[in-house]
């Protein structure tokens, strides 16, 4: 199925956020958000109006750069209505601001549109950490001195030691590694590289599997994580963790629960949380 044709504005705003460096994660969700506004302000007028309705409604403004605070308020009020995650609105809210700040910026318009427009409330849902007992039965669903047992070891231990994201940890080289200092070298959100520390038992792991990872048949390739067909991706990750997390009888489990559980444990032992924001990007 082809892809919908991106409007002039999206591509112009795709250029704006590639010389910003923003991720390609979030673009992508910026472009979906994007054309889900626009989709919403080209079918306005046929929305539950009578013909008379239509015919007055077809002189107004169908584009996001005209389009009055009032569409865009149906068109947040509209994400909701079709059922969508209070987040997903959220996100969808914050593409507009971003929009219309650049906009503005870009003199494409006078005034911004939603400067006094509220963002939709989102119920705070805490992330279950993984308790000790949990994490014991991982490291034991982990264990063995196959490929993948310390492949998946070294990885859950980094991911707990670190609290490094998915998208982070997933994309290490081989040269962001320091087993002299103990430190790995990420690229996290905003493209700002950090350097995150790991503990001794971490370390070693991580260089039970170097060893392994040597003997690989892709280990001439620069990505640190490897699986069956050359680069483990970030989905490769969270596929991994929950088929040892179902094996560990932790169903469900996910990169984010090893990142909270990274937070939770640094502040149960003391941590300063200024600290844990600068390690956790």
């Amino acid at each position: 199925m082809d892809k919908p044709a991106r409007s002039p504005l999206a591509r112009s705003f795709e250029r704006h956020m590639r010389a910003e460096n923003r991720s390609e994660r979030t673009i992508t969700t910026y472009l979906i958000g994007l054309r889900q506004a626009e989709t919403f302000l080209r079918e306005l007028p046929d929305q539950g109006r009578c013909a008379d309705e239509r015919e007055r409604a077809a002189l107004r403004p169908t584009t996001l750069e005209a389009a009055p605070r009032a569409d865009l308020e149906a068109f947040m009020a509209d994400v909701l209505a079709r059922g969508r995650a209070p987040s997903t609105a959220a996100t969808y809210y914050k593409v507009l601001r971003v929009l219309y700040a650049w906009l503005v910026e870009e003199q494409e318009i006078q005034v911004d549109p939603i400067a006094r427009m509220k963002p939709p409330l989102v119920p705070a849902k805490p992330v279950p950490i993984v308790p000790a007992d949990g994490l014991k039965r991982l490291f034991a669903a982990c264990a063995g001195a196959s490929f993948e047992a310390r492949r998946d070891t070294a990885l859950v231990m980094l991911l707990l030691d670190t609290g490094a994201r998915r998208e982070e940890m997933a994309g290490l080289t081989l040269a962001d590694v320091d087993l002299d200092l103990d430190v790995l070298l990420v690229l996290g959100k905003g493209r700002r590289e950090r350097t995150l520390p790991f503990g001794r038992k971490s370390g070693e792991a991580l260089d039970r599997y170097l060893r392994v990872r040597a003997r690989h048949k892709d280990a001439e390739l620069p990505w640190l994580w490897l699986g069956k067909k050359g680069q483990l991706t970030a989905w490769g990750l969270v596929q991994m963790l929950r088929r040892r997390g179902a094996q560990a009888g932790l169903p469900g489990l996910h990169p984010h629960q090893l990142r909270h559980t990274f937070a939770h444990e640094w502040l149960m032992q003391g941590g300063a949380e200024t600290d844990l924001m600068q390690i956790a990007g």
